[in-house]
């Protein structure tokens, strides 16, 4: 899977550095520069079932800004900052009891998907508030390396051996586009309160949620940049950070493909019925976030309510790394 992504990213920069630069004099592109990964997995609350192991590698860079896919992405009321980034996802999914070798009806299925997501931020720190907007491509299904990824990293560990993956939903495309939007909507010196709402339309999610997230602490205002600034920045920081936050979120699901499979796919192992998917559900997390000048470590700790009829809440960790350069 490294090569693949390597690979991915040289190209893409390449393309970004050969095109013209755009201007746009309204709204002005950041010099910042940020690379950040993150890792998450249910072992952190020893646990190995439904969201069981995901992954992020994330690169915001001006030169992205010469895409044509730019032109897809909303760019923001005017004087907004302009980021620029592209992350790669991959997520599993398994059902309660991995050593089944059957298809465990009523349960979730076995899952993985793997997509490239480009977006374009708009931040606007007078206005304490922040566009998001992404272009999501890739795919569900074998294909994406789950089988192959959970059985090697079980047997190098010692647990127990998946068996059910040859079940899992068929590979399909992966087309979608994602909306999001943050306001502050309190602050003090040592906390902010923020708002957010988001929608996705897609092959894999579509959605629609909202909810807020709370900061205190030693820490930068939120709309100053993207959590970590290069040396390019002209931002004024406090060069430590170390604060808690907290998110609760709520979202009303029209489709989820790692339960219902893929909309281009036909005669899927096994699926849950569209009448079996819980179509409100619950998010919330928490976590402490350290950080020095351009670099940032974050853990947090997920949980959310059943995602379908007979299912279980689920908690999960996930440790992740922002650097500037």
């Amino acid at each position: 899977m490294r090569l693949p992504i390597l690979l991915f990213l040289s190209l893409l920069l390449h393309g970004a550095q050969a095109a013209p630069a755009p201007a746009d004099t309204l709204r002005p592109l950041s010099p910042d520069r940020l690379l950040s990964c993150t890792y998450a997995n249910d072992l952190f609350f020893r646990t190995d079932y439904y969201f069981t192991q995901g992954m992020t590698l994330t690169l915001v860079h001006p030169a992205l800004a010469r895409l044509p896919l730019r032109h897809l992405l909303a760019g923001g009321p005017s004087g907004s900052t302009q980021y620029h980034g592209l992350t790669l996802r991959y997520d599993g999914f398994t059902p309660l009891r991995i050593q089944d070798p059957f298809i465990r009806l009523g349960d979730r299925p076995y899952a993985a998907y793997l997509y490239a997501s480009f977006f374009r931020v708009s931040n606007q720190p007078a206005r304490h508030q922040r566009l998001t907007t992404a272009l999501e491509i890739g795919f569900i299904g074998p294909a994406a390396g789950g089988k192959e990824l959970q059985t090697a990293i079980h047997r190098v560990t010692g647990n127990v051996e998946p068996r059910g993956w040859n079940y899992q939903i068929p590979n399909a495309p992966i087309v979608g586009y994602r909306v999001a939007f943050e306001k502050q909507l309190a602050a003090a010196r040592h906390f902010d309160l923020l708002g957010n709402a988001e929608a996705s339309l897609g092959t894999l999610y579509t959605y629609a949620g909202t909810g807020v997230r709370l900061r205190a602490g030693q820490l930068n205002p939120y709309f100053d940049h993207l959590g970590a600034t290069g040396p390019g920045s002209q931002t004024s920081r406090k060069s430590w950070q170390c604060y808690g936050q907290a998110t609760l979120e709520g979202r009303l699901i029209g489709y989820d493909a790692t339960l219902q499979g893929g909309v281009f796919t036909s005669n899927p192992p096994y699926v849950l019925a569209a009448a079996d998917v819980r179509r409100a559900v619950l998010r919330s997390s928490g976590g402490v976030v350290l950080a020095h000048e351009g670099l940032s470590f974050a853990a947090t700790a997920t949980w959310v309510s059943p995602e379908f009829v007979g299912g279980r809440s689920h908690r999960w960790g996930q440790l992740g790394v922002t650097r500037a350069f």
